[in-house]
């Protein structure tokens, strides 16, 4: 219960602060937070499907509301552009319209499904972000087993450093805070061994987590027609998906160009842009920013919520991004977001 009350007041106040952002907004107040535009990031675009424990709800919004939000910029006088022309907006004149950049994490199947036809009616150019283990079936989504293997069994056993432990998950309350066990355990430098106990207990009540990705993701044949639409490019996004900062200098870069190789055999060219798995501090840091131009790439964008503006030239490979999240899906949140307020609201 504890879990599930933390998780409504945190929805509660981050509601209330897009509701005031975006009357400052509408009231004309704090108009340099927009800066020059914002670059958003969607992992999951399709009909909602209902389900006890929706832990990764955040992760997902419904082809629906990302027509709803591209009319809204439209109102709100966006252009939009594609992430690789970034950099070359920002070396222009500041007074033109704010620009908007979509793009889209993981290269789910959904996203050739749901988003692109929505991209088309609009004519918004857009980038997916792929990792070769997934599209190639060699790396699980943790996420998505973690979600899944909690919504099929009330009781399973995980093995831990300190032996297997057995949770009886009778309540939405305990599904939500073993799921945060879960992803502590993740969310740290053992996080390949975690991921294959996860994995493991998954198995054990009946969920295949390799069959989940093959369900989910776009295989190579299908990322490879996907990147032929005018509209859609490819960016990297790394072999397995593992929090780079974790890894050794050496182990990073090979993640890195071997991603950008990745892409290449599917487009033909070498991609421009990179995105850090999870776009925190485990991975979106000044050592592997480094790394990144080295391997080839000329941006990288993060999950650090903010606009853009024009002192992204000084860091083009830690661009920030805005998440168009799911437990939030109202028009006037899009606006809110844009407008930059709830960042500097925030610091």
């Amino acid at each position: 219960m504890k879990a599930i009350l933390k998780s409504y007041v945190r929805r509660a106040a981050i509601t209330g602060g897009l509701e005031a952002s975006r009357l400052i907004s509408r009231l004309g107040a704090m108009r340099a937070a927009r800066g020059r535009g914002a670059i958003f990031t969607l992992h999951h675009v399709r009909p909602h499907r209902p389900r006890p424990l929706d832990a990764n709800g955040h992760l997902e919004i419904t082809p629906v509301f990302l027509d709803a939000a591209i009319r809204q910029l439209k109102a709100e006088g966006y252009r939009f552009v594609a992430l690789d022309d970034v950099p070359r907006l920002l070396e222009g004149s500041p007074d033109g319209p704010p620009f908007a950049v979509f793009t889209l994490d993981d290269g789910y199947r959904d996203n050739a499904e749901h988003a692109l036809p929505v991209f088309e009616r609009h004519g918004v150019p857009f980038t997916v972000f792929v990792t070769k283990g997934f599209s190639e079936r060699s790396h699980t989504l943790w996420w998505e087993t973690a979600e899944a293997l909690l919504n099929a069994t009330d009781r399973f056993t995980i093995e831990t450093d300190g032996g297997p432990k057995t949770h009886v998950v009778t309540s939405i309350a305990a599904k939500r805070a073993v799921c945060d066990l879960i992803c502590d355990a993740i969310c740290g430098p053992a996080e390949s061994l975690a991921i294959a106990r996860l994995d493991a207990a998954a198995r054990s009540v009946g969920i295949d987590p390799t069959a989940m990705v093959a369900q989910l993701v776009m295989t190579a044949d299908e990322l490879r027609t996907f990147a032929r639409h005018p509209l859609a490019s490819l960016g990297a996004h790394t072999l397995s998906h593992r929090a780079l900062d974790f890894l050794t200098d050496a182990e990073a870069l090979d993640e890195l160009s071997g991603s950008a190789d990745y892409v290449e055999t599917l487009t033909g060219r070498r991609p421009a842009s990179f995105a850090y798995p999870y776009g925190d501090a485990r991975s979106a840091t000044k050592r592997i920013a480094d790394l990144a131009a080295q391997a080839g790439f000329t941006l990288a964008v993060t999950t650090r919520a903010a606009t853009i503006d024009a002192s992204a030239l000084d860091q083009p490979m830690l661009l920030p991004r805005i998440s168009l999240n799911g437990y939030f899906q109202k028009p006037r949140y899009v606006a809110a977001l844009a407008s930059g307020i709830p960042f500097r609201l925030t610091g």
